[in-house]
Order: C-alpha cells, then structure tokens, then sequence
C-alpha cells in the first residue's frame, strides 16, 4: 500500500475547512494561513511519519499548486508532491516541460493529478468556455501529446481542441511522472483508462467502490491497459472509537446549520458526478452521517470535493483501509483537520499496525533496532516505587 497525505493550499483549521466544487472562494475561515512555513512543517511531518506524497489541491479557492510545491521541495528530502493541474489552462507543451523541469530539480519527485473541471463558471473564470463533456475530451487530446512528448518523439496535432505542431522536449523527464485521474461520469471513464496510471475515486462505501472498480477495469482492459486504483478520504482516528466519534462530533458542532445550508446550494450547482454522489451521501442532513462501518459523511455537509472519513479507533480504521484494499484499492489520499495533527494520529497509530500485519512498509525503508541508551549519572531504577510515609 502507499499512503499519501495532503496540504490544506487553503488554509487550515481545527474545524472543516470549506472550499472547491460550488463554493465561493474565501468562503470559509482558515484559522492557521497557508504560509510556506506551516506547509513545510506538514509536509515535513508526513515525510517523517511514512507519507510517499501530499496531494495539493487547484482552483480559484487555494494557492496555485504548480509554484507552491516548488517552493516545498527545498524543505524536504525524500517526499513527493502530487501536483493538480487543469489541462485546459496551459498548453500540453508547455505542462510536459513544466513536469519535466520539476522532476529533473526535484530528482523524481512529481507525480500529477490531471483535474479536468467540473466547474463551467470558475473554469470560465480562467477563460475556459468549453462544457464538461468538451474538457473531457480535450483532456483526452492533452495527455495524448504529454505522453508522447515524454517519450521522446516530435507531436503534431491538429484536434478538435488541443493544436500543435512541431513540438519536442529538449530533455524528457527520467522517471517519466505518473498520472493520478479521477472523474465518476461516462465521459471521465474513457480517459482515464487510455491515459492514467492511477484511478482515484472519492471516499463512497465500499460496494459503491467495488461497482466503480469493475467499471474502470474494464474500460482499462479495452485499451490493453491495467491501472493502479486510489482512494480520497479523510480520518479521524484515536485510541479508541469513543474518543475517535467524539471528534467527529466536535467537528459538527463547530458547523452552523446556516453554513450547512449555504454551501449545500452551491454544491448542488455543482456539474461534477462525483460531487452529485458526495451529496447523496450526506444528504444535507446532520442525521445518519455514518453511512458505512467507521465511514462519516459529515465532511461533506461544508466541503466540497472529498466529503467522507474514516472514524474509528487506530484499529478499526486499518480494518476499513483491508477492506478497501480487499477490493484493489493500493493507494490512499488522506487528510484530516487540522493536517498537522492528523497526520501524527493516522501516522503513529494506524501506519505501525498496518506493517505489523504485513499490509505497509515505511518508503524509507525499516527503521534500525534501537539500542539501549546510557544515559549518564542516571540513578539506578527502583524495583519498587518509593512511598512517603
């Protein structure tokens, strides 16, 4: 399994913070801003506890992920950054040359999540006036010059939206970054089997999952291809399940029902099939938020995007990720508030029980036995406490 972690490019909180499909920027408050140093302390935190990569969001509502994740590098040593781009906003030249730089000066540490846009009024924002089927096939048309471009060869296309003639890197990138894409809808599928080296798909119960899988393989099985599959969750997880439950509690309490109510609507506008089946999920409602064994749909009632987590004990959250494992899930996009945190909680105490039953390992390798340590004019231990009298 690889686990990866993610930055809040947003802003980050002790509550929910919202943000992304439908919802204004700005519109949530960020107790503890995006600065380089809070970000690097993060990312420097999941790189210790066993994270491979952090995932960093794109759209109007974050700080740009291409620049931010630059800067990232030079705070950290072995991580990866997950970069989300939308391929509609830059030549695919120009993002093959991007990505080759980055993995050259970061020795081989990009990999790219390709976001489509399931948003026609922010992606008309940055000048986009295509609709959603017409992204998706311009994507289609994209990647197919990214990849050629990363194989070394000399492109020319003239397709229905993406124009190119003549283009060459002057160097191609070595590993050549693997593609992370997600999308829920008939036109996202095709895509991605011809294209992604990894499916994600939000945090939906694991039949939904299953069902989604089998789609997916089979379209990839068309193209003569086979994928890695990813899942995006958040987690709460504690010592125990009661204390776990009770923190997601706490993070419900912290949202207003007029908070509830505005982002709701906004979502509901909301183009993106998976968006339509994250709202399913919650219902608008406070009730029945625990729509799977340990998985809470409470994220999504002010969020948008990913809107499930996995609650429970440090015990019962590794039983869940098995599960999802059990159906081919081998990657694990995770996040939780605030991000520095949680990752401790999910790194300390889930991580450790996932190795000791063979599941993980840390990408650094197995850390050497300890000796024991003198330490110097120590008393002696006591073989019995002492008592006053």
């Amino acid at each position: 399994m690889r686990f990866h972690w993610f930055l809040p490019t947003s802003g980050d909180s002790r509550d929910v913070v919202g943000g992304g499909h439908g919802v204004a920027p700005g519109a949530s408050s960020q107790a503890r801003p995006a600065t380089v140093a809070y970000l690097g302390q993060i990312a420097r935190s999941a790189e210790q506890l066993g994270f491979e990569a952090v995932l960093t969001p794109t759209g109007a509502w974050c700080e740009d992920a291409w620049l931010t994740t630059a800067m990232l590098t030079e705070v950290t040593e072995r991580l990866k950054f997950l970069v989300a781009f939308r391929p509609g906003l830059l030549s695919p030249t120009l993002a093959a040359q991007m990505a080759s730089t980055f993995q050259r000066l970061s020795q081989g540490r990009v990999l790219l999540n390709v976001v489509t846009g399931g948003e026609s009024a922010e992606q008309r924002a940055y000048g986009d006036f295509l609709d959603k089927d017409s992204r998706y096939a311009r994507t289609d048309e994209f990647l197919q010059v990214v990849r050629a471009l990363w194989r070394g060869e000399t492109v020319t296309l003239h397709g229905e939206h993406v124009h190119v003639e003549g283009a060459r890197l002057n160097r191609v990138p070595d590993p050549v970054p693997e593609i992370y894409f997600g999308g829920s809808s008939a036109a996202a599928g095709p895509v991605s089997a011809r294209h992604s080296d990894v499916y994600l798909t939000w945090g939906e119960p694991p039949a939904q999952v299953a069902k989604k899988l089998e789609w997916i393989r089979g379209l990839s099985a068309a193209e003569g291809r086979t994928q890695r599959y990813g899942i995006r969750l958040h987690t709460i997880s504690r010592d125990t399940s009661e204390e776990a439950w009770a923190e997601a509690r706490r993070l419900l309490r912290g949202i207003s029902d007029q908070e509830i109510a505005t982002v709701q609507a906004g979502l509901h506008k909301s183009e993106s099939e998976g968006q339509r089946r994250m709202l399913a999920l919650n219902g608008g409602s406070r009730d029945n938020l625990e729509i799977s064994p340990n998985l809470w749909a409470g994220v999504g009632l002010v969020r948008g995007g990913a809107g499930t987590a996995l609650v429970g004990s440090h015990a019962e959250v590794a039983d869940r990720i098995e599960e999802y494992a059990a159906l081919g899930i081998d990657e694990f996009i995770l996040s939780g508030y605030p991000h520095l945190e949680e990752a401790y909680w999910f790194g300390e105490g889930v991580l450790p029980i996932l190795r000791a039953r063979g599941l993980w390992r840390h990408p650094a390798g197995d850390p050497a036995p300890r000796d024991a340590v003198s330490v110097p004019f120590a008393p002696p231990a006591l073989a019995e406490p002492v008592r006053s009298s």
